[in-house]
């Protein structure tokens, strides 16, 4: 694996520059992780692979917004963000990449001409994720479809950006022509304050706002299903925080 682009130096606060990256000759495929949920940031821009074969993790913004899936050669992603329960995972393959073609000892089950010749029921599938999956795409069209939760996500966006950009105590942490409209990391620039607001949320009925582990702060994950009320009561509790702490 060659490591050709980073935001490292900054904390992963930022896309890099992606339009001339020094990809291999002999490489096969370019990989990124196109919303990144820790950090809170978003491929707006898909990288020039200078021809090599684009490998994309979309899930956590799987179904946010309309994807031409011709620039790529596989996205694949878990379905627990914006499709169903934990337990599936959806591949879109470009059809000349399915073949016999691959590494020496890849089990059989890892091998996705397997499954595209067994109609995806080479094994028995999750049904029951499944079913939910396909609960949640007919909601999706009666919804109006891509284009309309891409309205609806950017939407909700906004309105905690918005808020976040003019506040005096949170801060958000990704650079603004990089944010995810999915994952909103943010802090105070106090742990204390951070903890105390936190479980104080919590206390109103305001779950899962901790930040990642690994990141800390806070992060609210605004996903498809979350509604545009959910966001005005968490930006009218933080305008309730931000008086009480200031």
């Amino acid at each position: 694996m060659n490591k050709i682009a980073s935001s490292e130096d900054k904390t992963f606060s930022y896309i890099p520059d992606c339009s001339d990256l020094p990809v291999d000759e002999d490489a096969d495929y370019v990989y990124i992780c196109e919303n990144n949920t820790i950090y809170g940031t978003k491929f707006k821009e898909l990288p020039n692979t200078k021809g090599k074969t684009l490998v994309a993790d979309v899930s956590s913004c799987f179904l946010s917004e309309p994807v031409d899936v011709t620039k790529y050669g596989l996205i694949y992603g878990g379905v627990q963000k914006n499709i169903g329960p934990a337990g599936v995972v959806i591949a879109i393959i470009r059809e000349d990449l399915i073949t016999e073609d691959v590494l020496p000892g890849t089990p059989t089950m890892l091998t996705y001409k397997t499954h595209a010749d067994a109609g995806s029921l080479y094994n028995t599938p999750p049904a029951y994720g499944i079913y939910i999956c396909g609960k949640v795409f007919k909601w999706l069209k009666k919804m109006g479809g891509l284009e309309v939760m891409k309205e609806r996500n950017e939407k909700k966006a906004k309105l905690l950006y918005d808020y976040l950009d003019q506040s005096k105590l949170f801060k958000g942490t990704v650079e603004k022509k990089d944010r995810s409209l999915m994952n909103v990391p943010f802090v105070t620039g106090s742990d204390e304050l951070d903890a105390k607001f936190v479980k104080e949320a919590k206390e109103a009925g305001l779950e899962n706002l901790k930040g990642h582990r690994t990141v800390g702060g806070m992060r609210a994950s605004i996903y498809n299903a979350m509604p545009y009320e959910g966001v005005e009561a968490l930006v009218a509790f933080m305008k309730k925080f931000e008086e009480e702490n200031l």
